[in-house]
């Protein structure tokens, strides 16, 4: 006995084929829906207490006015505004706070670019 198959059509296939993966989506839907109505794990809702005696008023608090920047001796204005510039083309929309010199003499980077510049020689 041979088998054939039921239809060559390429377009009736797709549409079975797509009914039954959107059968099974959709079942997985109500399955996960299943899953958070009885989830044993979710901590019971409060129920709100609303004072009808005192309405809520939204207030306005003062900000806390900002410090003022902290410039170390002996960082020229002339860097702290070239750094603020690139900082604000970078994207930060903020104010800078502090600049300060990072010593880098012992660091690993260091040592990689020299060990990189001994190494092209």
């Amino acid at each position: 006995m041979e088998h054939s198959p039921v239809t060559t059509n390429p377009l009736i296939i797709m549409m079975i084929n797509m009914t039954v993966v959107f059968i099974v989506l959709i079942s997985l839907i109500y399955l996960i829906k299943l899953i958070h109505f009885l989830d044993p794990t979710k901590k019971p809702a409060k129920p709100q207490v609303t004072d009808e005696e005192e309405p809520l008023v939204a207030v306005k608090s003062e900000p806390a006015p900002a410090p003022p920047p902290v410039i170390e001796e002996g960082i020229k204005p002339e860097v702290i505004a070239s750094i603020s510039a690139a900082i604000t083309a970078y994207g930060f929309a903020g104010q800078v706070k502090a600049v300060r010199i990072v010593n880098h003499e012992g660091t690993a980077w260091r040592a990689s670019a020299k060990f990189n510049t001994l190494q092209r020689k």
